[in-house]
């Protein structure tokens, strides 16, 4: 059995240098623990989501046969996960490093499942499914399809769930309907797209956020004051693709905006996306570039709810990959060479003072996600 290690790996303050910040908070000090992991020898792609009341839920991928695989889930209790359920087996799961299943649970204590499966002949042709499990994931539904799209020749996935009003869970994904041909070879655009789960875990209506995104780069979502805050990466006509955002104000969904203009000229999909944390009116984003054929993890600061953002401040120790994660206090792992015996970086990030503050907000994320 492979083993969970539960840790906070002091990180150096990254600040910006057009931006004065005094007074950081030091890395807290947290003691190391095992924590046995209740997958098998043929699991992969774990998924971490830790609910409101610190409960840490994981799903993952375990081979079961010759080209069988099951997506799993358990609950950490204390310091013991609950016994493995299954949520799905099949033959017909696509299974890939860069887009896996993950789980959220809403405040009545129901569970929401994504996964992804094959819908057609073609090697892209898959669906994103959801289940939902109202007894603590003992029990999953039969899986239903996330989107509107039936006809079976699409690629649909990278989905980002969060939680809304009157215990709803919502999703934003890519949706790849407008597109035609084999992968890489396209007519059309991939698009991002949005509906709600309501108590019976079947999707509402669809919204379209954005029509023209990045093919296979993740998606990520957090709960700002004034509702939530999506995030993806862009593409334009001449193939800038650059970090965008949307937000829902008063019900309606914002026209989407640029984050940064890194202008970022890649004819193809990077597989790489940003990530966001959200607290209140302060939001933080962060994502690997490689604008001017360099290199950057970089991360900006909005404290409107996203509706803008300051410059974005460098946090990459100078050779990095990308692999975003988010952290609760914007702590980033970027993945950079690592030192002999060391772990992958990490940069605890500051935010810059806001003007109508004076003072460094707290940042944590109400919604955790990879």
């Amino acid at each position: 059995m492979a083993t969970l290690v539960a840790r906070r790996v002091p990180a150096l303050l990254a600040l910006a240098a057009a931006v004065a910040c005094t007074n950081p908070e030091p890395a807290p000090t947290v003691a190391l623990a095992d924590v046995t992991s209740p997958a098998g020898e043929r699991s992969a792609e774990p998924f971490l989501y830790v609910d409101g009341a610190d409960r840490v839920h994981m799903t993952w991928l375990e081979r079961t046969g010759d080209s069988t695989h099951a997506v799993r889930y358990a609950r950490l209790d204390g310091s013991t996960w609950t016994t493995p359920a299954t949520i799905t087996e099949r033959k017909d799961l696509f299974v890939n490093w860069a887009d896996f299943p993950s789980v959220i649970a809403a405040p009545s204590g129901r569970l929401i499942a994504h996964w992804l499966q094959r819908s057609g002949s073609g090697k892209y042709a898959y669906d994103v499914r959801i289940a939902q499990s109202t007894d603590s994931g003992a029990t999953w539904s039969e899986g239903t399809l996330l989107h509107r799209d039936t006809k079976g020749t699409s690629e649909h996935g990278f989905v980002a769930m969060w939680l809304g009003a009157s215990d709803s869970v919502h999703a934003a994904w890519l949706d790849g309907r407008d597109m035609a041909g084999e992968h890489g070879k396209t007519r059309g655009a991939m698009s991002v797209r949005h509906t709600s789960l309501g108590a019976a875990g079947t999707p509402g209506e669809e919204t379209p956020l954005d029509l023209r995104t990045c093919e296979c780069c993740q998606v990520n979502a957090a709960m700002g004051k004034a509702g939530p805050i999506v995030v993806y990466r862009d593409r334009s006509e001449g193939e800038i693709r650059d970090i965008a955002v949307v937000r829902m104000v008063n019900g309606r969904w914002t026209e989407p905006a640029i984050v940064h203009h890194d202008n970022w000229h890649v004819e193809g999909c990077p597989v790489n996306g940003p990530a966001i944390a959200a607290r209140g009116d302060t939001a933080v984003v962060a994502w690997f570039t490689g604008a001017q054929d360099t290199a950057r993890v970089r991360v900006a600061w909005s404290f409107d709810g996203g509706a803008t953002f300051a410059a974005p401040v460098r946090i990459d120790g100078g050779s990095p990959v990308g692999r975003e994660r988010r952290r609760g206090q914007a702590c980033r792992r970027r993945a950079e060479p690592r030192p002999p015996g060391g772990t992958t970086p990490r940069r605890r990030v500051a935010a810059p003072r806001a003007p109508w503050l004076g003072r460094r907000p707290p940042l944590s994320a109400a919604h955790r996600r990879r």
